[in-house]
């Protein structure tokens, strides 16, 4: 319950607060002097202070600086007789919360303590994050802040968690990172990936087996669920395990007890289990793929992760995290980023998410050696060819060409402007205006073409009038 006092010389006014406090269920001290009520400060965790600025032995103003020096400092709102407009502005400098003047109504003063009550909350729970180990987690977008809340409420637990989210998004990373910032933090972390395991491999790998239980168990071999004692067991992918491995395993949740293959004891394993998934697991249940008593059992805490492209203004934090990654492990020198380079990338659609973004910042600082700065020709062609081939759609309005458009070669601006991005992309990019001449050379050279040089099919299919037609004709050098 959280805990509040109030300094005050005015009995009454101390009275009144402190009646008003209880009946909304918070516990509440009171003192009349700085010489009471500062101890107080020092012996109790309290959340708000009402500190009166004129007391008998000292001003409240005066001693704000040694209040708010504390380790957790309680959120303070200033109570006053006097209207002090210098006296507001030293109390909002020293980093109070408000500032009520004497007499204040009731429901002045409610409003003021339920939302310094919630500021007090969201504070304490974002200081409590932050002592947290989540330096491998690079992002400060509303999305991925929201991912790293439910991580720390997932660390200070015990509960199971599901982390779902697109492949490349960092199951495996958030796993390990509420592993590391929990109490089994000196356990292992020992990784299942569900989709690598044969059905007739599964029982083994997590139960274990004993010498000559099948051929080739030349001996004993712990499975990776007892490895995971007192640590954690991260079932990655846990939406390719088998129908029938998933109830023998759901049984394990339940009494922490399991059977090696070809022993008669059981055997037990504390562990705590993060499962992850790229698949929709309730959908799942529904076609039957998937137990429901299971999914039930295993999201107790859902974190889920965005995709990269609902996040792209992470984007240049993480560049510049991996550069230094790189840098240090393969002694790849750091670069500048071009703007062409951060555009194209904030442009593309990332279906490989985070881990395709490092994969290709990777090849990229490969491919510009000792240059200082990485450009956009320095990401692969074929990148570049998928980002102006989106742009291109997007400003024409175009999705794919149609079976029949490929056929009878109508490919319109859309095909004819992705052929001459490509033959642009490994050059410098020349003016604007030279870059309309060579799009408008090419329009005209491939409407002829397609028309087998029939002037009236071309007026048609162009919408040029026949003077217009001829005077482009004769700008661009070109003969029918």
């Amino acid at each position: 319950m959280e805990q509040m006092l109030i300094i005050d010389d005015d009995k009454e006014t101390c009275e009144t607060m402190e009646s008003l406090i209880s009946r909304l269920g918070y516990q509440c001290d009171m003192a009349y002097d700085l010489k009471t009520g500062l101890p107080l400060l020092k012996q109790k965790n309290y959340a708000i202070l009402f500190l009166d600025v004129c007391l008998p032995d000292g001003n409240g103003l005066e001693i704000l600086p040694d209040i708010m020096a504390g380790p957790e400092p309680p959120e303070v709102v200033i109570l006053t007789g006097r209207g002090d407009p210098d006296g507001a502005e030293l109390a909002i400098k020293g980093g109070v919360w408000d500032y009520l003047l004497k007499p204040s109504s009731v429901k002045e003063i409610r409003l003021t303590l339920d939302r310094a009550l919630k500021y007090h909350k969201e504070k304490k729970t974002r200081a409590e994050q932050s002592k947290l180990e989540f330096n491998q987690v690079i992002g400060k977008s509303q999305r991925i802040q929201a991912s790293l809340q439910l991580t720390a409420k997932a660390a200070r637990s015990d509960a199971y968690v599901l982390i779902t989210g697109e492949t490349g998004t960092g199951k495996e990373l958030f796993a390990s990172t509420i592993h590391q910032n929990s109490q089994r933090a000196s356990g292992q972390f020992v990784v299942v990936d569900c989709a690598s395991l044969t059905e007739s491999l599964v029982e083994s790998t997590l139960f274990g087996y004993r010498k000559g239980a099948f051929t080739g168990a030349q001996s004993d071999r712990l499975g990776l669920i007892k490895l995971a004692d007192g640590g954690t067991l991260f079932l990655d992918e846990v939406g390719e395990m088998p129908l029938s491995i998933q109830k023998v395993f759901l049984r394990v949740l339940q009494e922490q007890h399991f059977r090696p293959v070809g022993d008669n004891q059981q055997l037990s394993s504390n562990f705590r289990l993060i499962a992850a998934t790229n698949r929709d697991l309730d959908t799942m249940v529904e076609q039957g793929t998937f137990r429901r008593d299971l999914l039930f059992r295993i999201k107790t805490i859902r974190i889920h992760l965005p995709a990269l492209r609902n996040r792209t203004e992470d984007i240049e934090d993480l560049l510049h995290a991996r550069m230094d990654y790189l840098g240090e492990k393969f002694g790849l020198s750091p670069k500048k980023l071009g703007q062409d380079f951060l555009d194209t990338l904030l442009r593309y659609s990332w279906p490989g998410n985070v881990r395709e973004l490092f994969n290709i910042l990777e090849r990229a600082m490969i491919d510009a050696g000792e240059e200082d700065t990485l450009y956009a020709v320095h990401l692969s062609r074929d990148l570049r060819i998928k980002v102006a081939k989106s742009q291109i759609q997007q400003m024409t309005g175009s999705g794919e060409l149609s079976e029949a458009d490929d056929r009878t070669g109508n490919d319109g601006v859309l095909k004819i402007g992705q052929r001459i991005f490509e033959d642009i992309f490994d050059s410098p990019l020349p003016s604007l205006k030279e870059f309309k001449g060579t799009a408008e050379k090419v329009y005209l050279s491939e409407l002829i073409r397609q028309c087998d040089g029939n002037v009236p099919e071309i007026l048609k299919k162009s919408g040029l009038s026949r003077s217009h037609f001829y005077l482009l004709l004769k700008k661009n050098s070109l003969t029918l």
